[in-house]
Parts: C-alpha cells; structure tokens; sequence
C-alpha cells in the first residue's frame, strides 16, 4: 500500500519585508519541490517493489474486486490467495464460494454480480455465454488440475478402516457417513457420482449404486469441510486442493480415477475490470501460481483462452488460440 503525502506550501504573509517575503517564498518553493521529488519517488519505488514481489506486473489500485468461485477453493482463497493478492496490490479482494454450476445459475439470473468467476469445470461458463445466456462470459482460460479423493475424520471409528481396505468396501458398511455435493449444483457431485457408478460396475456392488442416489448425502459444497471437521461426516468426496489446504487426510480412489480443471475469466461488465486484471495477472503469475502448487494443484504452464475477447493487460500471460 502506498501512502502519499500531500504538502500544502502557502505564500507568506504581505506583513513582512520584501526581502524576507521572497526569501521564505524561495525557501519554501525549494522545500515543496525536494517534497514532492522525494515523495513521488517514493511511490514509484514501492509501486515497483509490489510489482516486482507480484511476479510478473500486476497492477496496483484501490478498490474491491469481486471473485466468486468454486467452494472447492474456499480455504486457499481464504487463507493464501486473498492476503497476498491484497497486500501486493493495494486491492481487497471480496470472494463468495459456492457450487459453479449454482455461480452460474445466479450470474446469469441477475442475483449475483461479480468481477471474476472462477469455475471447477470448463463446459459450465458455456451457460453464460451468448446473447441467449445474458453475454457474461467471452473467454475462460483452464489454470489448473485437481484430483477427486476421499478425506476422511481421522477421529471417525471407520479411519483405519480406510486406511487399510478398499474404500469401495468401507463406504458400503453399515452406519458410514458419507457426503458429497449435489450434482445438480456442483461439478464435484457430478463427478462424484459418475465415480461411485464406475465403481459399482467394475465391483459388481449395487451398494455403490445405493450411494450414487442417496439425497440424504448431498451437502453444499462450501458446508462439507465443516461438517466433517466437525465430526457429523465419516468421509466425504473432496478435491486434493481443499483437502490438502484444511489439513484433512485422504485415500484416493484408485482404480477409478477422477479430476477436475479450474478455468478463470473476467466477466463482460465488470464492475472492476481493471482490478479483475490485476487479480488474474496475481493468480497467474509467480506469487500466485505458488500458493496453487503449495496445496497441490497442477499449475497450466502457459494457459490457453477458449473463446475470445482476452483483455490485452492479459495477454502475455493467456494465450488465445490461432
């Protein structure tokens, strides 16, 4: 944060001397000029200093920027994401998580506005996109991967169980409390299911099927972590990233293998599209890129738009397909 200070320089007053009244006049011209100089400076070097600790320019400002994004990524933006990309810039950063599919639904319906929209799967910003779907998205860029595995409470009575034994077998017992998001609401549900459909046909257990269609497991995506902290889940179906960055111990779900892609974009209209530059140049840039490798995500090296209309501020670090 650069703090600027404006010195006032005031013509002396008519009762003194010629002499002295040009004297001082000089003395206090010399005086603001060294002021302003020093000043001026100042701010340049500390602007520079945020730039350079920024890894790769990002814009400095005021103001609030508006992230909404995927509840999977609640505690890195908490914790990680928001501190730095505030103490570097000089902006706050407001974020709401929640199911993308659910963003989605509450961008284009009017009741949610916001600057950026990150999503934990790339076919959900087609539902913002066109003029049929109120023209919000023009472009998202794919920034990075996680892995779909179980966290469990590692106080829960079925802990070593899952430890040692196949998960397939473990989630099926009796009295298991199992969560995972709504499907309907969230790509992590989706992918949740699909995974426990695959592992019913590979393992020939209708159990898993069971489980697949049990509403009574379904949870908001941003209330799962607590309940689980909180001991009122066994396990749930986590990403490696909000796992890694709550501390919550996992299995995966080997032989069945599941991912998810996070895509990031700048909404069309934008109250803040300057400040929702300076937060994607943060997140894709060396600061920002280190806090996603230090809970686990696969970083994209040099990501790549899907669509156009990439704002030019972004360029260097989005490439947009030929």
């Amino acid at each position: 944060m650069v703090v600027v200070l404006l010195v006032s320089c005031q013509r002396p007053g008519r009762r003194l001397g010629s002499w002295l009244a040009l004297l001082t006049a000089a003395v206090a011209l010399a005086a603001c000029g060294s002021s302003s100089t020093s000043t001026s400076a100042h701010a340049a070097s500390t602007a520079a200093a945020a730039s350079r600790a920024s890894g790769g320019g990002t814009a400095s400002g005021r103001g609030t920027v508006n992230v909404l994004y995927a509840a999977s990524l609640e505690q890195l933006i908490d914790t990680r994401i928001a501190p730095a990309f505030d103490r570097l810039t000089g902006y706050t950063l407001a974020g709401y998580p929640a199911g993308s599919t659910d963003l989605a639904s509450e961008i284009k319906s009017g009741v949610r506005r916001g600057d950026v929209f990150i999503s934990a799967a790339a076919d959900v910003n087609r539902a913002l996109e066109g003029a049929g779907n109120g023209d919000w998205v023009s472009w998202y860029a794919p920034f990075a991967t996680t892995s779909l595995v179980i966290g469990y409470n590692p106080r829960s009575s079925f802990a070593g169980a899952l430890r040692t034994q196949p998960w397939y077998r473990v989630i099926a017992r009796p009295g298991f409390r199992l969560g995972f998001t709504d499907p309907r609401l969230d790509p992590k549900g989706a992918l949740t299911v699909a995974a426990l459909r695959a592992a019913a046909v590979r393992y020939h257990d209708p159990a898993l099927l069971r489980i697949a269609s049990d509403q009574s497991d379904l949870f908001p995506e941003q209330d799962l972590v607590g309940r689980l902290q909180a001991g009122q889940l066994d396990a749930g179906f986590f990403y490696t990233v909000e796992a890694a960055a709550a501390h919550i111990p996992t299995v995966p779900i080997t032989p069945i293998h599941g991912y998810a892609t996070y895509t990031i974009t700048v909404l069309n209209r934008a109250p803040d599209a300057r400040g929702a530059a300076a937060f994607v140049r943060f997140l894709l840039g060396p600061a920002g890129r280190a806090q996603l490798r230090a809970v686990g995500l696969a970083a994209v090296s040099r990501p790549v738009a899907i669509g156009a209309g990439v704002p030019a501020s972004l360029r260097d670090l989005i490439a947009e397909r030929g």
